[in-house]
């Protein structure tokens, strides 16, 4: 809860994710045209969906929507990632989840930092998808170490910054102009920077490595690479980009269109070609680096470690099941492999596949007898509301697929069987909160709410 003259985590997070997608808008002008796109495709849905405008009212996702963000950066160093945990502390954003993004040949693994409260993420679900890259993954030994020591030598954090999250460490909360300053000082590590920190030959030799090895050492900091808007029809978005002169990717990630949507699905616009001065070059004759894109995502309901591993198995059938087929067949393949997991809450909620938020309706309130039936008879009832719970974290094959279109054509590479969930935490300076189970105890949280009203 904010004290009065005090910005709590909330309250800092919800001001940087606001001044964060300002910055944004003003350095990648496409961004605010795919706002004004998302903003006009969700109200077009709610317009024809009733039922869905009052149940995302009923669970406070309405309020959330037009504000709702998600980022990504890509950091360089276990210093960087340990001091990015701390930054994002005062933010009320905890490390959640552990994303292997090299087994789809992308040299990093990543979490997600986001508000794991049911307040905090009504309140702001500003999350950021934060990457480390797998320097052990540069197969050049003399590379690497030149990598190694570019990383070593950069500070990304200014040092006002990090005074300020240290007082905020020590007393809990800041000054309202303090919560300022820190967005402020914050919004630097994010700022874009058109100057390499390399020269052109070095930033060569990295590029051909990996195009993300490049992107994440030749620069002075992790620039925001994307910043995300949440549609409720991301199939209308997908459609409409073209129209509005916006490129999109060919495939939209996660699972097909249902009318439940599971998890989660993505989409985005191509990665920017950008401008770039080197080292020691003639600045009248600058070089191009493509980074910055923009992305697109619906969520869905959460799954249970039972629906999760179905969802695994039908996805994993379909990537590999025909690994010829060109991507125009991608879609009708996708949607038949699905065609075998239910497609209502009612099944989900049954069969235990989804996670769901349980709460009395005024008529069971009113109703003595509640108390006698079973949860499924007081549902079956109208005695009890069972609400969906929301998706709030990523998919790694969708994170990997979404990051493989933007950089530029580069073939895959593999580094099969490298996950290394525990050096990264090492890295990280604590563990990564398991992301499933927070969904069972907010379900937990609203069973135990319920029986205390009847016993009441």
């Amino acid at each position: 809860m904010e004290t009065p003259g005090l910005a709590d985590g909330d309250e800092i997070r919800a001001r940087f994710s606001r001044r964060m997608s300002d910055m944004y808008r003003r350095e990648v002008p496409q961004y605010g045209a795919l706002l004004d796109l998302v903003a006009d495709v969700n109200a077009a849905a709610l317009r024809r969906e009733p039922a869905l405008r009052e149940r995302l009212a009923r669970a406070g996702e309405l309020e959330r929507l037009g504000v709702e963000r998600h980022g990504a950066i890509r950091l360089g160093s276990a210093r960087e990632l340990a001091t990015m945990r701390r930054v994002f502390a005062v933010m009320g954003m905890r490390p959640v989840g552990y994303y292997d993004l090299s087994v789809a040949g992308v040299p990093v693994h990543a979490t997600a930092f986001r508000p794991v409260e049911d307040a905090s993420l009504a309140r702001n679900p500003f999350r950021v998808f934060t990457s480390l890259l797998r320097l052990d993954l540069i197969e050049d030994a003399g590379l690497r170490m030149i990598a190694t020591d570019i990383l070593e030598r950069r500070r990304i954090f200014t040092p006002r910054l990090l005074d300020l999250v240290e007082r905020a460490e020590g007393q809990g909360a800041l000054a309202g102009a303090e919560a300022d300053e820190l967005v402020a000082e914050a919004l630097q590590t994010f700022r874009w920077h058109s100057a390499a920190t390399v020269d052109k030959a070095t930033y060569a030799r990295l590029h051909d490595a990996h195009r993300l090895v490049a992107d994440v050492v030749c620069f002075k900091g992790p620039h925001i690479n994307h910043l995300t808007p949440r549609t409720l029809d991301i199939d209308a978005v997908q459609a409409a980009m073209p129209v509005r002169g916006i490129a999109a990717k060919t495939v939209i990630e996660g699972p097909p269109a249902r009318k439940v949507a599971l998890l989660l699905r993505q989409t985005s616009f191509k990665a920017l070609e950008e401008r770039i001065a080197f080292v020691g070059e003639d600045a009248r004759a600058p070089g191009t680096h493509t980074a910055r894109f923009g992305e697109i995502e619906q969520r869905g309901v959460a799954l249970t470690r039972k629906g999760r591993a179905r969802y695994d198995t039908l996805l994993a059938n379909v990537r590999h099941g025909s690994p010829g087929s060109p991507d125009r067949d991608y879609a009708g393949r996708l949607a038949g492999a699905f065609k075998d997991f239910p497609d209502d809450l009612t099944a989900l909620r049954r069969e235990g596949l989804a996670f769901f938020r349980y709460a009395r309706t005024s008529r069971g309130s009113r109703d003595a007898a509640a108390a006698g039936l079973s949860l499924e008879a007081q549902i079956e009832r109208g005695l009890v509301r069972a609400d969906p719970i929301v998706y709030e974290d990523f998919l790694p094959v969708s994170a990997a697929g979404i990051f493989q279109s933007n950089l530029g054509g580069a073939g895959p590479r593999s580094y099969a069987g490298n996950a290394a969930q525990a050096a990264f935490e090492h890295a990280l300076g604590a563990p990564v909160l398991d992301e499933i189970a927070l969904y069972e105890a907010a379900q937990a949280r609203s069973l135990e709410a319920l029986h205390a009203k009847v016993s009441q």
